[in-house]
């Protein structure tokens, strides 16, 4: 395949500009799948930058699915409404809201984790381990690890995103943040389905 078209086939995939998908088949020797990694690395990196930045403005979105049976609100900031009214954004926004309807996380991330929760899935996890026969660090290395799949499996923005298992929702949004050139975040959602159990707590989150 011509360079041209390995160029345009990346920048469909990824929505870089033209010279960093240049540059990235470059360091990649023209492999597509790396230059997406580098890509993604590179952005990253600019991302990390920006993460202190203030963001006030934003959009709510909402999603509904199932006829009715389930619905979702969630809030995701950004620094400006000029970036806030743009199509990237928005369809961020939406695609976030399709994600936790469909993926029902618990909480924003692990340190949204209320310290009674974390400690009761600490304790089960024990409790399982020592029935195995592991003893003493072996069981703690344990509950670590399940710990940290906990979190994967519950925390919005620690969970693999339904559309691309490949990213997080973490990942996601920081790949939005280094094409906009704005920070952005997730500051809280609230997820509704028809004949739930209703908690005696909000399953609202917010940071």
């Amino acid at each position: 395949m011509s360079e041209a078209l390995l160029v345009k086939e990346l920048r469909e995939k990824t929505g870089a500009g033209f010279m960093d998908c240049k540059k990235a088949l470059l360091e990649s020797g023209n492999n597509v799948e790396k230059a997406m990694t580098y890509l993604r690395e590179k952005g990253l990196a600019a991302a990390a930058k920006k993460a202190g930045r203030a963001a006030h403005e934003g959009r709510v979105q909402s999603y509904i699915h199932g006829e009715g049976k389930i619905g979702v609100l969630v809030e995701v900031n950004c620094e400006t409404d000029f970036v806030a009214r743009t199509d990237e954004f928005q369809a961020l926004v939406r695609d976030i809201a399709m994600h936790v309807a469909a993926a029902s996380p618990r909480y924003l991330d692990k340190d949204s984790v209320p310290a009674e929760d974390l400690e009761k899935e600490k304790a089960i996890f024990r409790v399982q381990a020592e029935e195995s026969g592991k003893k003493g660090p072996v069981v703690e290395k344990i509950v670590e690890g399940k710990i940290g799949k906990f979190y994967e499996e519950h925390c919005l923005v620690h969970q693999k995103f339904v559309k691309d298992p490949d990213l997080t929702i973490e990942s996601l949004i920081k790949n939005a943040i280094a094409k906009l050139g704005e920070n952005m975040a997730v500051r809280r959602f609230a997820r509704f389905q028809v004949g739930e159990t209703l908690p005696t707590k909000p399953t609202q989150c917010s940071v």
